[in-house]
């Protein structure tokens, strides 16, 4: 039986950075660096471990972030209701912030397969019954020609992570259930079943599952109370890292994706594990 000791070299974190209001967003540059967002301080960043942080820009909330196949900087910015692009100039643009002429709620976190299709969850509950055009928290994607469609309909979408073959998408429920869903997926990104993949309910704590990543062996690292909760591809719990503060995300990254980022509250942390993450799909693009 896999054990966190099987899956972490290291044990002790590195605070690699503080003072911040809330972290979120962590995602791995091949060029060296790490972004992350502070949420509530409405800021996007940037860190080489070993250096200060810098910040890059201000976002209207801005929180889960991936690239496109074109490696520009995607950004789900939820005080914007809106989900943004960096483009290769440095000037950001608007990518969505209407579905069928409705305004989106407030997007909070976005993934991207390797066909170039962009997922991002879009949940409602925060944003007052009187404010909402769209009366349905969703899962929506964007093709590579900007076609939008519903993937599915959840009570609270929050974190996503797609399975090495990408077929299955983790969907973490937040708020209300509490359990990570697992969506099966044809070759356009398309709803085939749905099912339970994990149940974190049994601990109320409110805002959990949250983030989720998957390393290169189909486990599940998915942020929930206490820290990050790690499960074998079938859903069996393997345990949890118990963070220095509540953890609302976590990213690979590294030359060899084994530099595990976590972003806890007012601080970003990193632990070593032995296995890597799954590379996004611009790195191989990239070569």
């Amino acid at each position: 039986m896999t054990t966190l000791s099987d899956i972490l070299e290291t044990t002790n974190f590195e605070k690699v950075a503080g003072g911040f209001v809330f972290t979120e967003g962590p995602l791995w540059h091949p060029d060296g660096f790490f972004y992350f967002v502070d949420v509530r301080g409405s800021g996007l960043f940037r860190i080489t471990l070993g250096q200060p942080h810098q910040k890059v820009r201000d976002t209207k909330g801005g929180n889960g972030l991936t690239f496109d196949l074109q490696g520009r900087l995607i950004n789900c910015e939820g005080d914007g209701r809106r989900v943004t692009r960096t483009e290769l100039d440095g000037t950001v643009t608007t990518l969505i912030d209407r579905y069928e002429g409705k305004r989106l709620n407030r997007p909070n976190d976005v993934i991207c397969h390797s066909n170039g299709t962009l997922l991002f969850t879009d949940p409602s509950l925060r944003v007052p019954v009187a404010e909402r055009e769209v009366q349905n928290a969703m899962i929506y994607k964007i093709t590579p020609d900007g076609a939008v469609g519903e993937v599915a309909a959840f009570e609270y979408p929050n974190g996503l992570a797609l399975s090495p073959d990408e077929r299955t998408l983790y969907v973490a429920n937040t708020r209300f259930t509490q359990y990570i869903h697992a969506i099966d997926l044809d070759e356009n990104c398309n709803m085939i079943r749905r099912r339970i993949f994990a149940d974190m309910s049994h601990d109320k704590t409110n805002g959990v599952p949250d983030g989720m990543k998957v390393d290169q062996a189909g486990r599940v690292f998915c942020t929930g109370t206490t820290g990050t909760w790690v499960y074998e591809p079938d859903g069996t719990l393997i345990g949890i890292i118990e963070t220095p503060e509540v953890c609302a995300n976590v990213a690979f990254g590294g030359p060899d994706l084994r530099t595990l980022m976590f972003t806890a509250s007012t601080s970003v942390y990193t632990l070593r594990v032995k296995t890597p993450g799954m590379p996004h799909p611009w790195y191989k693009v990239r070569g």
